[in-house]
């Protein structure tokens, strides 16, 4: 497996400058924003909950059992790092004479209910605007450099997907091919899918590498698409002068293919150029397509919102950024510095 996964291209180059991330979850804040207000009436309980260093499926299950409902009745938006401060929405589906538990009993150390609303209907996967970040960096080998880097920050960093979603040493590829290739069964439906997620995202990564090693990061070819920056809506290139000035302002982003059944929505120049740098993974792109699984696009470049840096000390740094949904803090942070985690954490789990 080592030898099909490759660290992704740096867009100006690995940094020189090394950090700390993680020295404790106060560390790493991240903030989810709906992009909603639960409407105060309806079956289903919304629950703003602040968790320290818990996982968020653990969090949904002692929800249940505190409830006294099945797992399936306690949904989320999004899955939050475990080795950090977060505070997010859950909703329970609570109807009727089971309205009135007191949610000041739920938790302990380090689960806290900050607020709770009635809403009309179940929150669900994927449905949020995005998150705020606050990381703190410790141990900065170069501050002014970390400053520069930072900078840059506002033209975009490459989206790639985080590490976290490849699991430790890349397996949840190495599994997710196996599945493909009949050599490991499977029963567990949400693994599944981990797993073919995890192959998908790994061939968008290696594709957006390739673009930025020939110059094509920003750069218009005949027959891309392109996504209005902050919606999932996609639309071809056919020539338009203005769409290279949109481009260049941030309005539009190029995308790069998530692999599935039907023709790539790319044509001419960037169709070929999309076909010719996933060719060494042909095989594994066409057992994708005969899965069921359909062509979808992911924006290639992630421009990160209300960008803010602030020094704490001569080797201390916080950072803080939007995000959209679906977006990696660690993509940001690569192309600002080469971070380790304290010998004991490891790698950052996947949730």
């Amino acid at each position: 497996m080592s030898n099909l996964v490759h660290e992704p291209v740096w867009l100006h180059g690995k940094p020189s400058v090394e950090a700390l991330l993680r020295a404790e979850p106060e560390d790493f804040r991240v903030t989810e924003n709906l992009g909603f207000e639960p409407d105060g009436e309806g079956e289903h309980q919304f629950l703003y909950i602040r968790k320290r260093g818990e996982n968020t499926d653990w969090v949904a299950r002692q929800l249940a059992h505190f409830c006294q409902v099945s797992p399936r009745d306690v949904s989320y938006a999004g899955k939050k790092d475990r080795h950090a401060v977060t505070e997010q929405w859950f909703s329970v589906h609570l109807p009727g004479h089971r309205r009135n538990l007191n949610w000041q009993l739920f938790g302990g150390d380090s689960i806290e209910v900050l607020r709770a609303e009635r809403h009309s209907r179940k929150l669900r996967l994927g449905a949020l605007a995005g998150n705020r970040f606050e990381l703190r960096l410790k141990q900065v080998s170069d501050g002014a450099e970390l400053q520069a880097r930072f900078a840059r920050l506002a033209a975009g960093v490459p989206n790639y997907f985080g590490e976290q979603r490849f699991g430790h040493h890349f397996g949840n590829i190495e599994k997710g091919i196996a599945l493909l290739e009949g050599r490991l069964k499977e029963r567990q439906r949400h693994k599944k899918g981990l797993y073919i997620s995890a192959v998908r995202s790994w061939l968008f990564n290696e594709l957006l590498s390739r673009r930025i090693e020939s110059g094509y990061w920003d750069r218009l070819l005949e027959g891309d698409v392109l996504m209005i920056n902050g919606r999932q809506s996609c639309f071809r290139y056919d020539g338009d002068p203005t769409v290279a000035q949109r481009l260049a302002a941030g309005e539009l982003n190029l995308t790069g293919p998530l692999w599935g059944s039907g023709e790539l929505m790319t044509d001419a120049q960037a169709q070929a150029f999309e076909r010719d740098a996933l060719a060494p993974h042909q095989a594994v792109c066409q057992r994708l397509e005969a899965i069921g699984l359909k062509q979808e696009r992911r924006a290639l470049r992630l421009i990160p919102g209300a960008l803010a840096i602030e020094r704490e000390s001569d080797r201390q740094w916080r950072l803080m950024f939007d995000l959209p949904a679906g977006a990696f803090a660690t993509s940001v942070l690569r192309e600002l510095c080469c971070w380790r985690l304290p010998a004991a954490d490891g790698r950052p789990e996947q949730e």
